[in-house]
């Protein structure tokens, strides 16, 4: 479907898609700009989730069950490898081309806190690494993948200002200001394969496993000011600091079919078992001496081994396509159903009263119209949105989550007569995000920009007389 436009757009003008792409480079300029960020509910769990979906998915509400393409990489669902694009020689199974890839994202965030009760607004903004993954055909009906992915985030910074009461008495103690600031997160590097089936005449059944090693860090700190006329308290830090590693692996599944000319249908489900990662953490208190800022340590424990149980989590869904053909549009629609049993998220063995297991409901389409002489009608199209109970539970109700996306596929145009056969895509996805309401002690409104660089091109084939 994407190299159709490929060729075509060598003949467009190189001005237009110059301007495009220094547009979109000048706005992730602007986010590092004012890059910092607050989002107090990554304190809980493994802090913010991070989609595994590519930017052509994110634009699209996120579908990627059932998804597979030439040009990008799905990394949610592994047995999308399978369908890169190989070229046989005829008559054969042996391999005369493949279509590498190579996927690049970054995701700019503009993030809005609203707490009602204070009457009061935070804002923040901040751009980070997305993915960086390369797609490779190994044989016809087989691919491989590998990479690197953040899965969740930590970064927030509250304080806390008013009278301090013992714990077990409720009696006064003191006017105390506590700082409470986190950072960290997880990320995957994962190695993957998917092989593809004929089931018949045009329809295919595949299968895929992605493995690898899931590695992070989750460190947090309070820090805690007593104020008195008469007496001049020390500041109390208390940090603690927790590495965590391990083998983490899922797998996938998809049908793909036609159901009549250039009408296809696709099924997918992918996921991850209940796995566990192990995990080493140390405990540090210690006292700031105001006068000249010097820490006293007080405390420190060894690092302690534990583990975390990251729990299952399961997608299916479909995709119903009509290919685009040089005198047809083509277009796409599609859902997916999470689920993720956060209830079984353990630290330590105990479990994290604040997360609860969550659904998400994910819909998305897009367009690619009739190509023709202007730029315009060579770009793809992307709509969708998103619903479901976010995993974080407070006050014994879980945060209401929805959202809504659009997006751009960009082609650039190949003037390159030595590699005639390089194709590249900017794909763009915007997202706009509520998390919680008017009941929730902090209402997050957050605006995503997703921003992702496919780079193909055809490999491994030995050169033909006449070639260049």
């Amino acid at each position: 479907m994407l190299l159709v436009k490929s060729t075509t757009l060598r003949k467009l003008d190189a001005f237009v898609i110059k301007r495009i792409a220094a547009a979109i480079c000048f706005t992730g300029t602007c986010f590092i700009a004012t890059a910092q960020d607050n989002s107090p509910y990554s304190r809980y769990g493994l802090g913010d989730e991070i989609s595994s979906s590519s930017a052509t998915s994110r634009g699209m509400g996120g579908v990627s069950a059932a998804y597979n393409s030439y040009s990008s990489v799905n990394y949610a669902n592994p047995a999308s490898y399978s369908f890169f694009q190989s070229i046989t020689e005829k008559g054969t199974r042996k391999q005369l081309l493949g279509r590498a890839i190579l996927d690049i994202g970054i995701e700019g965030t503009g993030r809005t806190l609203i707490d009602k009760s204070a009457q009061s607004r935070f804002t923040s903004s901040n751009l980070i690494f997305n993915r960086v993954s390369v797609g490779v055909p190994l044989r016809r009906n087989w691919g491989m993948a590998f990479g690197l992915r953040p899965l969740n985030r930590i970064v927030y910074k509250i304080q806390n200002s008013g009278p301090l009461r013992d714990e077990n008495t409720g009696e006064f103690i003191d006017s105390a200001t506590t700082v409470f600031e986190g950072s960290g997160g997880a990320y995957l590097a994962s190695l993957g394969t998917g092989v593809k089936f004929a089931m018949g005449k045009n329809h295919y059944l595949s299968l895929g496993v992605n493995g690898g090693y899931l590695f992070g860090s989750k460190d947090y700190s309070r820090k805690r000011s007593l104020f008195n006329d008469s007496t001049l308290y020390s500041q109390g830090v208390w940090d603690t600091k927790t590495s965590l590693g391990g083998i983490y692996a899922d797998a996938g599944i998809q049908y793909q079919g036609k159901l009549k000319d250039n009408l296809y249908l696709g099924i997918g489900a992918y996921g991850n078992w209940q796995q566990k990662i192990n995990t080493s953490t140390a405990l540090t208190s210690s006292a700031i001496n105001n006068a000249n800022g010097i820490a006293d340590t007080v405390s420190f424990s060894d690092y302690q081994s534990g583990s975390i149980i990251y729990p299952t989590n399961v997608t299916a869904g479909f995709i119903l396509q009509k290919m685009q053909t040089p005198n047809e549009a083509g277009w796409l629609f599609g859902a997916d159903f999470t689920t993720t049993n956060w209830q079984n998220y353990r630290e330590n063995n105990l479990p994290d009263t604040a997360v609860a297991s969550n659904w998400k409901l994910k819909v998305g389409a897009e367009f690619s119209p009739v190509g023709k002489k202007n730029y315009l009608s060579h770009v793809y199209y992307r709509l969708g949105f998103f619903t479901g109970p976010d995993y974080i539970k407070l006050r014994g109700q879980q945060l209401p989550l929805y959202g809504v996306t659009a997006g751009i596929g960009l082609p650039l145009g190949n003037y390159n007569q030595q590699a005639r056969d390089q194709f590249t895509i900017i794909n763009l996805g915007l997202e706009y995000i509520k998390r919680g309401n008017s009941n929730s002690p902090l209402q997050e409104n957050m605006y995503r920009i997703s921003l992702g660089f496919s780079l193909t091109d055809l490999w491994f084939g030995k050169r033909r007389n006449g070639d260049r």
